[in-house]
């Protein structure tokens, strides 16, 4: 099914320069919850067949770059086949890992326990924006900043939940693509 959308022809894919930094950061939120995230996603754009798009790591590498947030950026943009299979990707990724999503958003768990779990998330969450994005970008800044931060990474995780579940893919994209969000 989702092979379907990746057989139209080159074109752009219509999502903001916004909407690729956000892509890319729910990307890096899958990597801060899953330790071996980097791996899980190569391994899933294999089972979701696309092998030819993501071949590599350094392939994968590159499509997430366009996110002008990274140390390493590039210009121009992702072609919508691209677009769709980060994704797609993003989604199978949401739903393996759905359970922990919950986990983090819950407000039946003890105050004490989501805390650290949120501690945890933010600790490792940083790191990863410290290592690879650009600290004198304002948007990083905001992502670090002890004021801002929380309430972005709350967003990445309810954008990472949006995307998990049946229609994900639709609503995900669909979100991507507004600008104003």
């Amino acid at each position: 099914m989702a092979q379907d959308r990746l057989t139209k022809p080159d074109r752009h894919s219509g999502i903001s320069r916004r909407g690729l930094e956000r892509l890319d950061l729910m990307l890096l939120t899958v990597e801060a919850l899953d330790l071996n995230g980097g791996e899980a996603m190569l391994s899933m754009a294999g089972q979701l067949g696309f092998n030819d798009l993501f071949p590599n790591r350094v392939e994968l590498w590159k499509r997430r770059c366009y996110n002008p947030l990274r140390l390493a950026c590039r210009r121009g943009e992702l072609s919508e086949p691209e677009t769709d299979a980060l994704i797609s990707l993003l989604c199978a990724l949401a739903d393996r890992l759905y359970p922990m999503l919950r986990q983090l958003l819950s407000s039946a768990e003890p105050a004490q326990v989501t805390a650290e779990r949120w501690g945890l998330f933010q600790k490792r969450l940083d790191e990863l924006i410290r290592e690879r994005l650009n600290p004198r970008r304002g948007g990083v800044q905001k992502l670090l900043d002890p004021k801002e931060g929380p309430a972005l990474r709350l967003q990445l995780i309810h954008g990472l939940a949006f995307g998990a579940g049946r229609g994900g893919f639709d609503r995900l994209k669909a979100s991507l693509m507004d600008a104003s969000a």
